[in-house]
């Protein structure tokens, strides 16, 4: 068991989407419901405040990240603060937002929309790459748990309401081929997986909505280490540092009726393991 520490003290209405920047050595972060980017360079706190909601980001280069807002991916410029729409995202459609995303190890993107009151089967899947915007998967409550093994030949996702991370095998090019199975079904310990990411052995690494923890999961699905963090709702984490060995996990205060302190912070723990770096979304 490790115990994470605070690591950014600005609470979070519904922290969410760390992302580590390799080139750049900087971790970035949304508040989804505070429509916000959050950020640090040598401890000095940065933030863009949007119009909309944003919920997850890829870099694409030094100075560029692809985020999905509500209603489109966009690419975002880290100096000037401007974006440029890239493809809409459910722009039609009123009732959702965008919420869990990762790059994948071909460059592509995979995003989920779910309801902005989590309005049941509201929310899909998709992914963005060479241009095209598919859709994988479809009648999606709370899409989460988006990450990816490695070798590229294995993503995971999940509806956090079913409470269960499936795998789904990728091809060559990193679409789904075949259909997905049941890592671990968290369901008989009444445990809501959120966001995840995977180290460089291929265990994934699983926030835990109202457990206040993230737990590693091996590839066969054992239950290895858990990182426990001071906010009760955590929600997502990645891997930092200069070595990778550094978990960075968001949470939130969203739904907690007498949120403390604690609740919402970005908090940090130093790990015995070792992450890989985000892939680069290729445009």
């Amino acid at each position: 068991m490790t115990k994470a520490e605070i690591f950014d003290t600005r609470a979070c209405a519904l922290g969410e989407g760390p992302l580590w920047h390799p080139e750049r050595q900087q971790l970035f972060w949304f508040d989804i419901l505070g429509k916000r980017l959050l950020s640090q360079v040598d401890g000095a706190a940065l933030d863009w405040q949007f119009d909309e909601h944003a919920s997850a980001a890829g870099w694409i280069d030094r100075d560029r990240l692809l985020i999905a807002f509500e209603t489109g991916l966009f690419t975002f410029d880290i100096t000037s603060g401007t974006r440029s729409l890239l493809h809409p995202l459910e722009a039609e459609n009123p009732v959702t937002r965008s919420n869990d995303g990762r790059a994948d190890p071909c460059g592509g993107f995979w995003i989920g929309t779910m309801g902005k009151q989590a309005e049941p089967e509201a929310g899909a899947i998709y992914r963005l790459y060479q241009g095209e915007l598919r859709k994988l998967f479809d009648a999606v409550t709370i899409p989460n748990a988006i990450c990816f093994a490695p070798d590229g030949t294995t993503a995971y996702f999940c509806d956090t309401p079913q409470a269960k991370i499936m795998r789904q095998p990728l091809d060559q090019a990193g679409w789904p081929v075949g259909d997905a199975i049941v890592f671990v079904d968290l369901g008989p310990e009444a445990l809501f997986p959120d966001g995840a990411v995977c180290d460089a052995e291929g265990a994934l690494w699983n926030a835990q909505w109202g457990a206040g923890r993230v737990a590693r999961y091996l590839p066969d699905g054992r239950l290895d280490h858990v990182v426990h963090v001071g906010g009760k709702h955590s929600s997502c984490p990645a891997f930092g540092g200069a070595d990778f060995s550094q978990l960075f996990v968001t949470t939130a205060r969203q739904g907690l009726h007498q949120a403390g302190p604690d609740e919402g912070c970005l908090y940090r723990a130093d790990i015995n393991y070792t992450g890989c770096p985000e892939n680069r979304v290729i445009l």
